[in-house]
């Protein structure tokens, strides 16, 4: 493995510091051959030189690294954000990370905001299309700052990038032996788009007999994931559709603290994808050491997962379980460890293992 980290802004660099410390002792106890180069990208490296994050990441980083390991952009210093997007949805849309894969995985019923639930009820996955949609960055303003101002947002979706996405949802079901993928959308309202989501989807399905296709619109689907989230075991969804889900899905399983994500491009040989946390860089509590990571050890899991080491990926979600259920939490789940306590929590719960 050959890994770029780029930590960020914000509690960006203090959640991928113990996600480091986990993969230099998961890796010490398994002899996993490893390199990490870390990069400066974020607001403090474009308020110096005007640069976001150079081409040469989009062309010479898909040969050289298998991974990104990422940790948040943002912060209050530039507005508007542009350099963020350039970097995160850069990367995304310029590599063609065109899955974005969301678990959510209760791992201790006690941090779940619905009553009487347990971890057999908190346990699928999000498949989100990740580089079209409205993140095309296509509309404009007419009039603008006046009484009539027009305001316009394209949302694309391109056949290819609909079919792909589902198609990979069926695949992860079927690989992991799962009976069901449910597709949402908005196809009562948005008739072209929800056109194109339905007919895809039928078609697809027809190719896995053997798995149940279901179809939720999106507003209904918030309401059952609240009422069951039991019954879901894959969602594939709109990119804008699938980021407003997740997080809803995130303080299911606990808060955000707690939620991983990869994105990744599932034809690739080479370069695994992007993994990082879902929270932002909260700027508010940067440099206080109580931020939650969680996430971003939850999403080195995934990276390693995606290389091949199944069972070290497995340990360190194991880890992360104990620790949790011992109580041993930081202050969003009303505990009092701080980020590198936790950190080396977890890396002790691996070395006893």
């Amino acid at each position: 493995m050959k890994i770029a980290v780029i930590a960020g802004d914000g509690i960006g660099s203090e959640v991928v510091k113990e996600a480091l410390k986990v993969l230099k002792t998961i890796g010490s106890k398994f002899n996993i051959n490893y390199e990490v180069e870390e990069f400066p990208y974020g607001a403090d490296y474009f308020l110096e030189t005007g640069i976001s994050i150079p081409q040469e990441a989009f062309t010479e980083w898909p040969k050289k690294f298998t991974a990104i390991l990422f940790g948040a952009v943002g912060d209050p210093r530039v507005k508007p954000n542009d350099y963020a997007k350039e970097i995160l949805l850069g990367i995304r849309t310029k590599l063609d990370l065109y899955v974005n894969l969301r678990p959510v995985k209760l791992l201790d019923k006690q941090y779940c905001p619905l009553k009487n639930k347990t971890e057999e009820d908190v346990n699928f996955v999000v498949v989100r299309e990740n580089i079209e949609d409205i993140y095309i960055n296509s509309g404009g303003n007419f009039k603008k700052g006046t009484k009539d101002e027009v305001a316009i947002e394209n949302s694309l979706h391109t056949r290819k990038g609909v079919e792909r996405v589902i198609r990979y949802a069926f695949e992860y079901a079927n690989e992991n032996k799962l009976s069901s993928v449910l597709m949402s959308d908005k196809s009562n309202a948005m008739v072209y788009v929800g056109d194109l989501w339905q007919r895809v989807f039928n078609e697809v399905a027809e190719e896995y007999p053997h798995i149940e296709k279901r179809h939720m619109y999106i507003d209904a689907l918030h309401m059952e994931l609240i009422r069951d989230p039991s019954q879901f075991e894959v969602i594939v969804t709109s990119n804008i559709f699938g980021d407003i889900l997740t997080d809803s899905a995130a303080q299911i399983q606990g808060g955000m603290g707690l939620a991983a994500s990869g994105n990744i491009n599932p034809e690739s040989t080479h370069f695994r994808g992007l993994y990082e946390p879902v929270h932002g860089s909260a700027p508010m509590i940067a440099g206080k050491n109580i931020a939650n990571p969680i996430a971003s050890i939850l999403s080195l899991a995934m990276l390693l997962q995606d290389h091949g080491y199944k069972k070290e990926a497995s340990i360190i979600q194991g880890a992360v379980k104990a620790v949790i259920n011992k109580g041993k939490v930081t202050v969003d789940l009303g505990g009092n460890c701080s980020t590198s306590e936790i950190g080396d929590l977890v890396c002790q719960e691996i070395q006893n293992n």
